[in-house]
């Protein structure tokens, strides 16, 4: 293998081939592919920025009938332990958000069959009538397709609505690895297929979203596949132009039914430099220290990166997994700051908004990230009533009078 020469190639802007990208995530030395890495983000960002964004990521509801065999949070239909958040839970939520220097929510949740169109455009609506400048980040690809699906509508008419109702831009969840042949083996064929997971996305994209990309690893894919996954998101990004960002992490074992053992610290450097070199028409790539903790989420700095992701302030899905890393504002902006770089907050847009709010107000710290729900807040919001529900469990919840919330 000729390192010199793909050097030269990727210094002059040349393109990766598969066959090529599959030959250097293979072979070639960590420490060259990082060093590749940094060569293209510095060429990109010249300005010695690492941004990051304050936002929440509020997972609406935890119900879901796709049973993806490496989720440990969701929860089947009926179930005790089967949530969803009333719309006062979701304001008081960004209320707490803004009052931390946050502008956005991550609204992400489960395939949940009882919550019909409607309730997700009343919800919009209402937060947009209380917060008019606060951004909805919200709903993956599979999340889109299922209202499709229950409401019969085309994905194209249900984005429409949804913009109509105050979305604002889409996250890139539920793309796993867009193999089909992993996505059987994983049990989430059916919640979206790769083409569906990307036509959601073209469709976005044609509509004036943005929207970010996503891929989990260490399940059941080849190498080829991590890989076939990265060119197909090339391939729509040549076409519309619409992902501002990529994000990569390791899959999460631990309480999952499909189980096994989580990806090196190692491999997912490999990972993130690979995609900085293949994925040479994304601006942006975002250091998953969720999942990799903060001195991984650091060394991604000089591995491709040039964004530290969200401060979260919420999180629980990979933390039902088994993932329990937090960095408030603070600690994310000490590690950009002693690797060398200004810290600077942005939008999702990927637009600067300023210098770290921390050093402008007085925000507590926090050390470990809130949850959906008290424990034990088995609480069913008021407004269910005035949706239909479509499964039996459904129905006889919302036959009830509503529980109070847990104090």
């Amino acid at each position: 293998m000729d390192l010199k020469a793909f050097e030269q190639r990727i210094e002059s802007g040349g393109r990766l081939s598969a066959d090529e990208a599959l030959q250097l995530y293979r072979h070639a030395p960590t420490y060259w592919l990082g060093r590749m890495a940094d060569g293209v983000r510095r060429r990109k960002h010249p300005d010695g920025l690492v941004t990051y964004i304050i936002d929440r990521n509020v997972n609406y509801t935890n119900v879901c009938v796709a049973r993806c065999n490496f989720c440990a949070f969701y929860r089947e239909v009926g179930h005790g332990e089967g949530y969803v958040l009333g719309f006062d839970e979701i304001y008081r939520k960004i209320a707490e958000t803004r009052a931390l220097g946050g502008e956005q929510l991550l609204l992400q949740g489960g395939h949940n069959p009882d919550l019909p169109l409607a309730w997700y455009e009343d919800l919009f609506r209402g937060v947009k009538q209380r917060f008019p400048d606060f951004k909805l980040h919200a709903l993956s690809p599979p999340e889109v397709l299922h209202i499709s699906r229950t409401s019969k509508l085309p994905v194209p008419e249900v984005i429409s609505r949804l913009i109509a109702a105050g979305l604002d831009s889409v996250p890139g969840g539920g793309a796993e690895i867009l193999v089909d042949r992993v996505r059987k083996l994983l049990n989430c064929y059916a919640k979206a297929s790769a083409d569906e997971w990307l036509d959601v996305m073209r469709h976005a994209h044609q509509a004036g979203l943005r929207t970010t990309a996503t891929m989990m690893y260490g399940t059941v894919e080849t190498d080829e596949e991590r890989l076939q996954h990265m060119l197909r998101l090339r391939d729509l990004q040549d076409e519309t132009g619409g992902f501002t960002a990529f994000i990569t992490w390791s899959y999460q074992p631990e309480h999952t039914e499909r189980g096994g053992v989580e990806a090196t610290g190692i491999d997912y450097l490999r990972t993130l430099a690979i995609a900085r070199l293949v994925l040479d028409n994304f601006d942006n790539l975002q250091a998953s220290w969720v999942t990799q903790g903060g001195k991984v989420g650091q060394l991604s700095l000089a591995f491709g990166a040039n964004d530290m992701g969200s401060v979260m302030i919420e999180e629980n899905v990979v933390r039902a997994a088994g993932a329990v890393y937090c960095m408030d504002e603070v600690e994310i902006v000490r590690n950009a700051e002693d690797a060398g770089f200004v810290a600077k907050r942005r939008n999702m847009h990927y637009e600067i908004l300023g210098d770290p709010f921390f050093r402008e107000h007085q925000v507590p710290r926090t050390l470990e990230l809130s949850t959906a729900r008290e424990a034990g807040d088995t609480s069913v919001p008021a407004e269910l009533v005035n949706y239909p529900a479509r499964t039996a469990a459904g129905k006889r919840q919302r036959s009830q009078p509503p529980a109070s919330p847990v104090a």
